[in-house]
């Protein structure tokens, strides 16, 4: 189930990850993501270690312990001891992230030069697209990268 609103805060990146655990409680999920700040937040920390019975103090935000800052939480985060775990893609490598090429496929596809009248409007254009790409054009990625530094030209 795609999540969609108006925004992209911290509140509704946490959201998202509860409505996506929710759905299989009690499995080992891993999620990849990129550097933003919203996915190494002080709710995203408190939801993680709620989901996987922590206890110990986390600390105060921008003052001590595991949500001192971004840093501290973003190893919390990463612990591979913890049922729900966060793997966090390099800094500037969006061409590593999949989601990345998705998404380009989606706005070129489903948004380009597209208006809307409302974010009902623009809800179903993209949970049909959505329903339409996994019925018909889903497929692997053929990451085609060999690894060979750019020249200058």
């Amino acid at each position: 189930m795609p999540t969609i609103g108006p925004t992209r805060t911290e509140k509704d990146f946490v959201r998202h990850i509860k409505q996506t655990i929710d759905m299989d409680l009690d499995s080992t999920w891993i999620f990849v993501a990129d550097q933003l700040n919203t996915h190494k937040s002080e709710g995203l920390v408190r939801l993680v270690a709620d989901q996987c019975g922590y206890e110990d103090d986390l600390g105060i935000k921008g003052k001590t312990g595991i949500l001192k800052n971004m840093k501290t939480r973003k190893t919390f985060l990463e612990d591979q001891s913890h049922r729900l775990r966060f793997v966090y893609t390099p800094r500037h490598a969006s061409w590593l992230n999949q989601v990345e090429i998705w998404f380009s496929i989606l706005s070129r596809r489903a948004l380009k030069r597209a208006s809307f009248n409302s974010i009902d409007a623009l809800e179903k254009r993209l949970t049909d697209f959505i329903k339409y790409f996994n019925a018909v054009l889903a497929k692997p990625f053929r990451w085609t990268y060999a690894g060979k530094p750019l020249r200058a030209t």
